[in-house]
């Protein structure tokens, strides 16, 4: 009785269950368990590079928050690149694994994937060329996230993220700008190990060069002293740079931290507005002198 009541349940299953249901039998549940080695593999490669770009990141961290060093920037560029080529390569390589465990020949695949890949780089020879100087730009450390460089004199801003295809920046208006790395032709970091705040002051004929230089140097050492960890060092006065229509010129530069030396170059000017204010040096503003030559003139009434 029961055996009968068994197999009138087996009949009345949907034919696509029992077909489930045996393939599961002989080899379901051994490709499912395959599939799952595969995947936790995955993940855990995912996870190891997550954890070795956190680690490299904590290596080169030197604690300040208000300065990104070069190496933390280097860090950070290499681990945003190193996550990104993990994850394309990750699920190739899961997509091949779940078509092989389903029954489809991955080897014709895998051919015709690399013959496509050849037709493609002949055809896409630009997205080549951008990953090829990617490359190269990584590898060089030529810049990276975070630093502020200038491109073709084209664009300029800080380095927001980089790709091997491409680089983003962030210009002062707020505008990103996707440039692609096989058009950079000349780069120039404007954030490099150091900077340079240049200001040049112009004062009166009337005024003694060097009490201009004194209340220079005083105002520079001032700044040093208050903003140690932007103003790296006192300014310097390099002299006279030109004489023009109202007055001479000084050359000042003030060596800062990376990427500081805008804000350091307008700090910098408002004091020196107030102490040239407070000393009584004058600042010079444009004057013209005319020469009226006498002579004979006629006027009709």
């Amino acid at each position: 009785m029961e055996a009968t009541v068994g197999m009138a349940a087996i009949q009345m299953t949907p034919q696509w269950l029992r077909g489930l249901a045996s393939w599961m039998e002989h080899s379901g549940w051994s490709r499912l368990g395959h599939l799952l080695l595969v995947t936790l593999a995955c993940l855990g490669l995912l996870l190891a590079v997550k954890l070795v770009s956190r680690a490299v990141r904590r290596a080169v961290d030197d604690g300040n928050d208000d300065v990104t060093s070069d190496a933390e920037r280097r860090a950070e560029t290499l681990g945003a690149v190193l996550t990104n080529t993990a994850r394309v390569l990750v699920m190739a390589f899961f997509l091949l694994m779940l078509l092989q465990e389903f029954g489809v020949n991955i080897g014709p695949l895998v051919a015709g994937a690399g013959v496509a890949g050849v037709a493609l780089g002949f055809g896409a020879q630009s997205l080549v060329k951008d990953v090829i100087s990617g490359f190269f730009l990584l590898m060089e450390n030529q810049f990276g996230v975070g630093d502020i460089i200038n491109v073709d004199d084209k664009h300029t801003g800080t380095v927001e993220r980089m790709t091997l295809r491409i680089t983003q920046l962030r210009d002062a208006e707020g505008r990103a700008h996707f440039v692609p790395n096989g058009s950079i032709i000349r780069v120039v970091v404007l954030s490099k190990d150091f900077a340079r705040a240049l200001v040049d002051v112009e004062v009166g004929y009337a005024t003694d060069p060097d009490r201009a230089f004194e209340v220079l140097l005083a105002a520079g050492r001032k700044l040093h002293e208050e903003r140690p960890d932007q103003a790296v060092e006192p300014l310097e006065v390099k002299g006279i740079e030109t004489l023009g229509p109202n007055g001479f010129t000084i050359r000042t530069l003030t060596k800062t931290a990376p990427g500081a030396q805008w804000e350091v170059a307008r700090e910098l000017r408002r004091r020196i507005l107030l102490a040239f204010r407070e000393a009584g040096i004058e600042i010079p503003y444009s004057q013209r002198v005319v020469h009226h030559r006498g002579g004979n003139f006629s006027s009709a009434d």
